[in-house]
């Protein structure tokens, strides 16, 4: 499922148009990403939480060469689901 797809999902849901779902569901999005942006992790209860993921630097491997490189230290996005998530997927 796509974000228009979804946006329309949720409008049929709530019986809001769907350029007001949109407007939501981007609203939404922006918050994480903001919440994220400060480190800050965010929950959703029975749904799961997002959080950053800080990665070491350490040293690769180019696969074509064979030669070793350092790769360095980045952040990344994590998502852990919630029961009530995992249970509905099972």
């Amino acid at each position: 499922m796509r974000k228009p797809e979804l946006a329309a999902a949720v409008a049929e849901e709530t019986g809001l148009s769907k350029s007001k779902a949109q407007e939501v569901l981007n609203a939404f999005t922006d918050q994480i990403s903001a919440a994220l942006a400060k480190n800050e992790g965010v929950t959703l209860p029975g749904f799961g939480s997002f959080n950053v993921r800080e990665r070491s630097a350490r040293t690769g491997r180019n696969p074509q060469t064979g030669a070793s490189i350092q790769i360095p230290a980045s952040k990344s996005v994590g998502f852990k689901a919630g029961k009530p998530l995992r249970e509905a997927i099972k």
